[in-house]
C-alpha cells in the first residue's frame, strides 16, 4: 500500500546538491520535492556490519540529511568479506567511526551522528526518538525484538533485513499501518536452533542484495513514493535467483501491537531469547573447563575423547589437535549417541561454547555423567593456547 511521505521537505537544495542529485531530480516520482524530503530526513542504522554497510553507503549517496550509526563493535579482518564500508586500514577501529569516515567521503553534505555504544533498554528510546526511520541491520534475536518493541512503543517505522548463507529476507514493520516483527515471529526460535552468520556463514554479496532492498524501502517511506513492504515479506534465494513476496498480516493477538497487548514496556530480551536452553545451562554447571585446562589435560595424557560438535566446513578451517567431529545436531537428535565414548571422558567443544553446551546436555541425558565442555570453544583455544591457528 502507498503511504504519505514520512518527512516534510527541506526549504531548498544548494547548487552543489542539485548537481550531485541530478539523476534523482529528473525522475518524476522523486524530483525536487522528494530530494528535499531526503535532505530533511533523519535515519538511524542499527549496526554497521553486513547489512549496515550497503545501507549506510546508499543512504549517504541518496542524500539523506542526517544518518545515525548505532554500533559498538570494532572492525575485524573476518568482517571485510562482506562489510564493505570498512577497509584493511580500519582493522581494530570502532566500526561506527570507520563507517562515518566512509560516509563523509561519499557525501560531505550528510550529517553523521555516531552512537558508539551497545543499544540496550536504557538508551534505545533516547536514541530512536532522534530519528524518523530505523534501518535494522542487527544479527541477533535479542536486539531484533528490542528494536521492534521500541519502534512500536514509539510509533516509529523500521526497515528490517536478515541474511544467512544464500538466503535473505526483508520487510517494513510499522505498527500504525501494518504488522510488526512479532506478528511475523511471535516467539524467538529455541536457543541454538538457528545458527548465526558467525556459525553458519553468509555469502558476502548477499548483504548487498538485502541491504539495497532496505535502503530502497527507506527512500520510498521518506519520500512517499511506491508501495513499501508494509505487510509483505520479501524472501530472496541467491542460489536460485528468485524473489518471493509473502503476505504478512497484523496479528490481533500480538503481544506488543495487538489491541490487547501485554508488552507495554521493554523487557529482558536476553532472557526472552535465551543464549542457551535451560537444560544446557544446567548441564554446564560443574562440567566446564577452560582451554588452558584442556591443554593441561592433553599434556598430562588424560584419557579423554575430544569431540568437535561444529559443522564439517568449520572443522576444515581450524580444529583443536586430536579432536574428532560429531556435529551437535546428530548428538541432540540422538543419531550419533552410539558414537559417544562409554569408558573415556567426553570433552565437547564448538566455536564459542554455545553448541557444545547443548551437546553436553544431550550427552548427560544419555548417561555420560562425567562429560564436560570447553568454555570459549576453539576460539578460546586460539586465544589462550595456540594463537598461530586461524580464527573465523
Amino acid at each position: 500500500m502507498s503511504l504519505p511521505p514520512l518527512v516534510e521537505p527541506a526549504s531548498e537544495l544548494s547548487v552543489d546538491e542539485v548537481r550531485r542529485y541530478s539523476r534523482h531530480l529528473i525522475i518524476p516520482d522523486v524530483a525536487m520535492d522528494g530530494q528535499k524530503r531526503l535532505k530533511n530526513a533523519r535515519v538511524l542504522c542499527v549496526g554497521a556490519g553486513g547489512l549496515g554497510s550497503p545501507a549506510l553507503m546508499y543512504l549517504a549517496a541518496a542524500g539523506v540529511g542526517t544518518i545515525g550509526i548505532a554500533e559498538f563493535d570494532t572492525v575485524d579482518e573476518s568482517n571485510l568479506q562482506r562489510q564493505i564500508i570498512h577497509g584493511q586500514s580500519d582493522i581494530g577501529r570502532p566500526k561506527a567511526e570507520s563507517a562515518a569516515a566512509s560516509i563523509r567521503e561519499i557525501n560531505p553534505h550528510v550529517n553523521v551522528v555516531i552512537h558508539n555504544t551497545v543499544l540496550d533498554n536504557d538508551n534505545v528510546f533516547g536514541i530512536f526518538e532522534q530519528y524518523d526511520l530505523i534501518v535494522d541491520g542487527t544479527d541477533n534475536f535479542a536486539t531484533r525484538y528490542m528494536v521492534n518493541d521500541a519502534a512500536v512503543l514509539l510509533g516509529k517505522p523500521y526497515v528490517w533485513g536478515s541474511i544467512y548463507r544464500f538466503d535473505g529476507q526483508a520487510s517494513v514493520f510499522w505498527a500504525d499501518h501494518g504488522p510488526c516483527y512479532r506478528c511475523l515471529y511471535p516467539e524467538p526460535p529455541p536457543p541454538g536452533m538457528v545458527p548465526s552468520c558467525a556459525e553458519g556463514g553468509v555469502l558476502g554479496v548477499l548483504c548487498a542484495s538485502i541491504g539495497s532492498i532496505q535502503t530502497t524501502e527507506a527512500i520510498k517511506l521518506l519520500t512517499g513514493i511506491g508501495d513499501p513492504l508494509v505487510g509483505s515479506l520479501m524472501v530472496y534465494d541467491a542460489l536460485e535467483m528468485t524473489y518471493r513476496k509473502i503476505k504478512v498480516r497484523k496479528d490481533p493477538n500480538c503481544a506488543v501491537c495487538g489491541p490487547n497487548a501485554t508488552v507495554k514496556e521493554l523487557i529482558d530480551y536476553e532472557d526472552f531469547c535465551g543464549s542457551v536452553t535451560d537444560e544446557a545451562a544446567e548441564a554446564v554447571v560443574g562440567s566446564t573447563i577452560t582451554a588452558r585446562e584442556l591443554a593441561e589435560w592433553i599434556k598430562e595424557g588424560r584419557d579423554i575423547d575430544l569431540i568437535d560438535v561444529r559443522e564439517p566446513a568449520e572443522y576444515e578451517i581450524v580444529r583443536i589437535p586430536g579432536s574428532r567431529l560429531i556435529p551437535k545436531g546428530d548428538i541432540v537428535s540422538g543419531a550419533a549417541l552410539s558414537e559417544l565414548p562409554t569408558e573415556r571422558q567426553a570433552v565437547f567443544y564448538c566455536k564459542a561454547g554455545v553448541r557444545s553446551a547443548e551437546a553436553l546436555a544431550a550427552a548427560k541425558a544419555a548417561g555420560l555423567k562425567n562429560a564436560v565442555h570447553v568454555q570459549g570453544g576453539v576460539l578460546g583455544w586460539i586465544n589462550q593456547v595456540d594463537p598461530s591457528l586461524p580464527a573465523y
